[in-house]
């Protein structure tokens, strides 16, 4: 056996809305902003709308549609450059708005309005609640499901221009920010001032902190930062009336009333829109036992200085080597499984101590196969960047059916060993099949499974073959997945009455991103 040496990384997914931010104190980083691989958009015009997907879907006929009173109003309000309208010829300038990162669900809006201001904002909102026209909030447009990206001809309001930094204490460490702030911007910009975000994703290089904040990001730091329920203070919201909520508190403890932001946390815009927010080694392992049993270890020996601890399977491994980003895998040989383990402290002889021990104790015991340890911020980075670019090398594989699961740890990989079961007993995985990958990957610190399939194209054979079977198994299992429609899966009927008598109470006519998120 043989420990190597090398790994980095930190930062993920934003958008664009205002939020307040608890920010933890780390030493300054040195790392350079990488941006998030962009979407091709080449052969899009004949990609299929996501009504002719999903045909179930009916626009609801309470909605108005867009006239020209409209978009004058519109342009009465806005800038030039912040409002982009359909005229039949503009369809390259549309199609990006309308089309999600996976290029699977494809809208019909005619419109894009980007406000610079929450007071713009309110003005869109009020306008478009009296003439009953429909919404979709849209940030970096990095999600993988299709909840930023209009089902029908909403009207899609960007926060590309909410980007603005407006303070920072270093005293108590909290940073109020736009919603549209990138991630890594965000995270670089305090790096310099000698602190960190404790959110950290693998679209840090285009997602926007309100669209973190709107979907409940966990990202790669939860497992010793916690959610965005603990780390953000405060929240400035528009109703959907355009009422401003001016909720941008700076205390960490405040007991008076209702703590009414954590109602916006992970409400997808559907119930109104945000507009203001070391050491690293990789191993190989033959199963996914020995994955939980170095998980459990890792808590035991690194305690309060573990910050991740992702693992990926060696079909995602045999993806990222197809689609190479330069730089060559450090660990030689074949393993079934790979974790990534990062720790954050403050004391490096004491962190640099106990991760040799950890190291010693799981290869001596033969439940690491190999590993690779980094020396310093290049090898960090580049350690890092495997496990990041999954997604990407995904993407390049052809179609991609994408999951996102939480489940118990003990059965997380075993969902995909179903699923890669199901297919093949149906025929369709394989070579020369309609499958042609099932990879998982994911968060072990929060049960957080990345379930990819990856086909030719998008077939409904496989799609009926996929769906229910995926959601029957995680409710069955006692999960939860992130999918418009299928909430029903993990909560009961008594939770999502409830969760639809708050929408009603905001939202009575329904404009804000409607199709999704609670059952129609």
């Amino acid at each position: 056996m043989r420990v190597k040496t090398q790994f980095r990384k930190a930062g993920d997914l934003l958008q664009r809305h205002l939020i307040e931010t608890r920010i933890k104190e780390a030493k300054p980083s040195i790392f350079s902003p990488r941006p998030f691989a962009s979407i091709q958009y080449y052969n899009t015009r004949s990609l299929s709308f996501t009504t002719d997907q999903y045909p179930r879907y009916k626009r609801n006929p309470n909605f108005k549609e867009l006239s020209t009173d409209d978009i004058d109003f519109f342009k009465s309000i806005l800038s030039p450059s912040g409002i982009l309208v359909d005229n039949g010829k503009n369809f390259d300038d549309l199609l990006p708005y309308n089309l999600d990162w996976m290029r699977k669900y494809r809208g019909k809006s005619r419109l894009v309005a980007k406000p610079k201001s929450t007071e713009e904002v309110a003005a869109i909102l009020k306008y478009c609640n009296e003439n009953r026209l429909a919404i979709v909030p849209q940030g970096g447009n990095t999600g993988l499901v299709g909840g930023g990206v209009p089902v029908f001809d909403e009207i899609i309001l960007s926060t590309n221009n909410l980007n603005k930094i407006r303070s920072f204490d270093p005293l108590s460490g909290v940073l109020i920010c736009d919603a549209g702030c990138i991630l890594e911007v965000l995270d670089n910009y305090l790096a310099e001032r000698g602190y960190m975000m404790p959110l950290d994703l693998g679209a840090k290089g285009s997602c926007h902190i309100g669209g973190n904040v709107a979907t409940n990001a966990g990202g790669l730091r939860l497992l010793r930062y916690g959610s965005l329920h603990g780390s953000v203070l405060g929240l400035e919201v528009v109703l959907p009336d355009g009422t401003i909520l001016h909720n941008l508190s700076s205390l960490r403890k405040d007991n008076t009333g209702y703590d009414l932001k954590q109602l916006f946390i992970g409400s997808e815009g559907t119930l109104g829109i945000i507009t203001g927010a070391v050491n690293v080694a990789v191993f190989g392992l033959n199963s996914f036992q020995k994955v939980q049993d170095t998980f459990i270890k890792s808590k035991e020996y690194l305690t309060e200085i573990l910050s991740a601890f992702e693992f990926w399977d060696s079909g995602a491994l045999k993806l990222l080597k197809l689609h190479p980003r330069g730089r060559k895998f450090p660990i030689e040989g074949d393993h079934q499984f790979y974790v990534l383990v990062e720790t954050h402290g403050s004391n490096k002889e004491h962190d640099d101590k106990k991760l040799e021990k950890f190291l010693e104790d799981m290869l001596g015991t033969q439940v690491i196969e190999d590993g690779v340890l980094a020396q310093d911020t290049t090898q960090i980075k580049d350690l890092w960047s495997f496990r990041e670019g999954i997604p990407e090398a995904c993407s390049k594989a052809g179609a991609v059916y994408k999951y996102d699961i939480s489940i118990p740890v003990p059965v997380l990989y075993q969902m995909v060993q179903d699923v890669k079961s199901r297919l093949m007993e149906a025929n369709v995985f394989g070579e020369n099949k309609l499958v042609t990958n099932v990879i998982g990957y994911g968060h072990i610190g929060d049960g957080n499974l990345h379930l990819n399939i990856t086909a030719n194209s998008y077939d409904p054979k496989v799609t009926e073959l996929i769906e229910p079977f995926v959601y029957e198994w995680t409710e069955k299992h006692k999960g939860s997945i992130s999918a418009a429609n299928h909430l029903g899966y993990s909560k009961s009927p008594q939770m999502i009455n409830l969760m639809k008598t708050f929408k009603q109470s905001l939202d009575p006519l329904g404009i804000m991103n409607p199709y999704k998120f609670l059952p129609q």
